[in-house]
């Protein structure tokens, strides 16, 4: 690498409301599916990082929980993850979708961002990434435009850019992509080996879990659903050495144990279904996801239990990774 083009390496933090397209942009900058998508608030819980990976440059990508005025011991534990993220990234991504107006939300996000900018020259640099830029005509994108740099002018700052995109429809993904890497430091991949994220299996799963459990159900229940893997266990018997025909083999088979989490009685029959239908729908498509995540065969075991208003407490927060 020359001394005009150094490689570039460090991390770059999305931000934004809950539900403004945080998870789809990640997906679209790392070119595969490491974040779970939801039509639902709040779905991401876990800080998950993709990894942009490219000649002259490693980009790791951290997706966060949405930041927002909690109401919740859970809520508040979330902000802190975000605000703690903030602090050790070298860009910040500020999320807008072009088809809302701005509101109470993002000026409460961009007063939480301001102590990082100083004046024009930001000590961590902030881009503003004006998302869902399909959803809306010329005119509209412009005036979103115009709204957003005047959200910064409100808190007495200026964002280091302000980058509409479209992250299905791939609309200046990879000028964004540049935009960000521009502001890494100079230096070597942190990861080596062309990795796509660094979670751990267990996390990735249950994540596949909730994105599955999500679909199509009421708007509150999200907030109330958590999933915890308990084991990934060889199912005995199984394995290249148990070939029927002395030569291919049968395929190793897991048994993935995974509870899911709700905080009433109601809200159990909701994600179980008529004579489990539903749970079985959940199953279905969440295990295509795992087997192509672990590379193997897999008996998916769902239990769904009730813990009651874990969101409030604390014992039972610990417990599920919060």
């Amino acid at each position: 690498m020359t001394h005009e083009n150094p490689h570039r390496s460090g991390f770059a933090c999305l931000v934004g409301r809950p539900n403004v397209g945080k998870s789809t942009l990640t997906n679209a900058l790392v070119g595969e599916k490491v974040a779970i998508m939801s039509a639902r608030p709040q779905t991401t819980r876990h800080t998950i990082r993709g990894i942009v990976q490219r000649e002259d440059a490693q980009m790791v990508l951290v997706d966060t929980p949405g930041l927002h005025r909690p109401r919740t011991l859970l809520g508040e534990r979330l902000n802190t993850l975000v605000l703690d993220t903030l602090s050790e990234v070298d860009v910040v991504a500020f999320c807008l979708p072009a088809d809302q107006k701005i509101g109470r939300g993002d000026r409460y996000i961009a007063n939480q961002l301001a102590p990082l900018m100083e004046g024009r020259r930001s000590a961590v640099p902030v881009v503003a990434v004006v998302t869902k830029a399909d959803l809306v005509g010329r005119g509209q994108l412009a005036e979103h435009l115009l709204a957003v740099d005047q959200l910064a002018r409100s808190i007495d700052r200026d964002w280091s850019a302000i980058v509409p995109v479209s992250a299905k429809g791939g609309y200046q993904v990879e000028e964004l992509t540049e935009v960000l890497v521009a502001h890494l430091p100079e230096g070597p991949d942190l990861y080596p080996g062309g990795e796509l994220t660094d979670e751990p299996e267990e996390t990735m799963i249950a994540e596949l879990v909730r994105e599955a459990a999500l679909e199509g159900i009421r708007d509150e229940l999200p907030h109330s659903l958590a999933v915890v893997v308990e084991e990934i266990v060889p199912r005995e018997g199984t394995g290249q050495d148990q070939g029927t025909d002395g030569a291919a083999g049968i395929a190793p088979l897991l048994d993935v144990r995974v509870n899911l989490f709700v905080e009433r009685e109601s809200q159990k029959g909701i994600i179980i279904g008529r004579g489990g239908s539903r749970l079985r729908e959940v199953g279905s498509q969440a295990r295509e996801g795992i087997e192509k995540l672990l590379g193997a065969r897999i008996y998916l075991d769902l239990h769904v239990k009730v813990a009651k208003d874990w969101q409030r407490d604390p014992k039972q927060l610990q417990r599920m990774g919060f």
